[in-house]
């Protein structure tokens, strides 16, 4: 393994890496539009009611919104504030990871795990663009972490504690917690045999627990949902937001209904594994296979040594979602701690077992991954983005001498293998928190119009909008959610700003509608890259724009 040294060294450059990424301006869709549903609670001091927009948010449970509103309470509304729960998720998810591969196999392994799981693309992503899955991931890892350690040691507390994780995740993003958490136990106990663990009054405490622990969540559902069935969402009324939770709410993610489908690729998550868990992903792929081969040998009878919690947790998970018709990318966020303990393990064992050349072999693979993306730096800070600063040149001349000199530094091909890995992560993250973002969100005409509205001091209570496109960077950065109302409604007002696109311009002039002021910024769906806009000489194709007039 590494030195205590050399790791330490590594995970302060990791946090450093997510420290730059809570500065940032809020994504949308889902990072603003989640910060100002918080925000909403906040400033209507109502924590027990879920508003997306104008709308009854029958969706998320609450709990990523109530740490957020918890954290503006304290903090202000701000964007690291709501940044915050979902950096502290993390690292407990992390440190829930180095328990879990200790307990499996090594500390070795779980210190390694936990290094791969903050380097890993996805993760890393999901603590600068917070969504509920940043939450989930923490509480998940933790209650299996704590759940395992019960089965292997059979002490109460650990039980407990894997109970209320149960719970919390539950509250976080409903039935996907349960079942991960459920998959991933069941594997433990079918491969050690301790099926007795089930009958024992402990399993009823542990039960309480878990009631305890998410009645908040379920009494605020009764008390948004139940008590008002006249409320029609999603063209139904008579919905029971209990019922949603235990039943409804996975199978319509299954199925697509209700909100819609937008895969039925049943290949989506494995060539989306590819980049969501770069740079680890060959090495997590040829250790998934090299497991399957051992177990397949073994007849899946249990040897000390071996788990298949991990194993078994992720095939059959990745089966499960691989069948729903709502897919996105950051829905394997849940089992990144599990591929993190399994590639550990795996690259341990060869370590262990001295396979120098398959480990030869796979450091050249890094060095591959860590060459593309070296071009993909280049790429972003002197084409895409031009550098501004003679200072980036500074810092990004530093970080590639930095790993440079680790990769022709003479070190045991193993201690090499783990550096240059994670030398690939910091690069291209702190590339992206640093630079890439920072210039992208200028492209985000929300955000970007809340700054000219407060340097021009113009009163956000006075700005409205005619569509229902939802404008969330500009609600969060105003603190104030945009008006909506009519043309007539305008009409009706004293002279007051509209937000408005191009085709809003248009029908403003035809309704005989003047103005003496207008702001205009760019507007491009930061979260859809494509080719055309991260070229620059054909961005100007792909970006649209946004106003803010003032009415006479």
């Amino acid at each position: 393994m590494i030195s205590n040294r050399r790791y330490w060294f590594l995970i302060a450059l990791i946090c450093l890496v997510y420290l730059a990424g809570t500065f940032v301006t809020l994504f949308e869709n889902d990072s603003a539009q989640f910060a100002v549903m918080a925000m909403r609670m906040v400033q209507e001091n109502d924590f027990l009611s879920l508003f997306k927009g104008p709308n009854e948010y029958l969706d998320k449970p609450h709990m990523h919104y109530w740490l957020a509103a918890f954290s503006f309470k304290v903090f202000g509304i701000n964007q690291w504030a709501y940044r915050l729960p979902g950096l502290l998720a993390t690292l407990l998810a992390a440190y829930s990871a180095y328990g879990l591969g200790t307990l499996l196999y090594h500390k070795n392994v779980g210190k390694f795990a936990a290094l791969i799981f903050m380097t890993c693309q996805t993760i890393v992503l999901s603590a600068i663009d917070v969504r509920t899955d940043a939450v989930l991931t923490g509480f998940t890892i933790f209650s299996i972490w704590q759940l395992a350690t019960y089965i292997e040691k059979e002490q109460l507390y650990n039980l407990l504690l894997g109970a209320f994780g149960a719970g919390l995740a539950f509250s976080t993003k409903g039935q996907i917690a349960l079942v991960v958490i459920g998959l991933c136990v069941l594997c433990h106990l079918a491969y050690t045999r301790k099926w007795n663990l089930l009958a024992n009054y402990k399993v009823i405490l542990a039960i309480l627990v878990f009631a305890v622990t998410i009645t908040p969540m379920l009494y605020a559902y009764y008390h948004q949902f139940d008590l008002h069935p006249e409320k029609v969402i999603r063209g139904r009324n008579n919905r029971s937001g209990i019922f949603f939770i235990f039943w409804e709410q996975s199978f319509e993610r299954m199925s697509g209904e209700g909100i819609g489908k937008n895969s039925s690729d049943f290949f989506f998550f494995f060539h989306t594994f590819l980049w969501v868990f770069l740079p680890w992903s060959v090495l997590a792929l040829v250790g998934y296979f090299w497991r399957a081969q051992s177990f397949i040998k073994m007849r899946f009878v249990y040897h000390k040594g071996f788990e298949f919690l991990t194993f078994g947790g992720i095939s059959f998970i990745f089966l499960l979602i691989s069948f729903a018709q709502f897919k996105l990318p950051h829905y394997m966020n849940i089992m990144m701690p599990l591929y993190a303990v399994l590639t550990a393990s795996y690259v341990y064992s060869l370590h262990k077992y001295t396979k120098i050349k398959v480990i030869k072999t796979l450091l050249g693979i890094q060095y591959f991954i860590l060459s593309i993306v070296f071009i993909a730096v280049c790429l972003i800070c002197f084409h895409v983005f031009k550098f501004n600063y003679w200072y980036n040149y500074v810092v990004l001349l530093s970080g590639l001498g930095l790993i440079v000199y680790f990769c022709l530094k003479q070190e045991p091909y193993y201690v090499r293998l783990v550096t240059i890995s994670v030398y690939a992560s910091l690069l291209i993250n702190g590339v992206l928190n640093l630079h890439f973002y920072p210039e992208l969100l200028k492209y985000q005409a929300g955000s970007t119009m809340a700054q000219k509205i407060e340097k021009g001091n113009i009163d956000v209570n006075n700005i409205y909008k005619f569509n229902e496109d939802y404008t969330w960077g500009l609600d969060f950065y105003n603190k104030k959610p945009v008006k909506i109302t009519t043309l007539s409604g305008l009409a009706a007002l004293n002279n007051p700003w509209v937000y408005a696109t191009d085709k809003d311009l248009e029908i403003l002039e035809q309704a005989g509608f003047k103005w003496d002021q207008q702001l205009t910024v760019d507007q491009f769906r930061i979260t859809r890259l494509q080719g055309k806009f991260l070229n620059p000489n054909t961005r100007d194709k792909v970006v649209n724009k946004r106003h803010l007039v003032h009415l006479y």
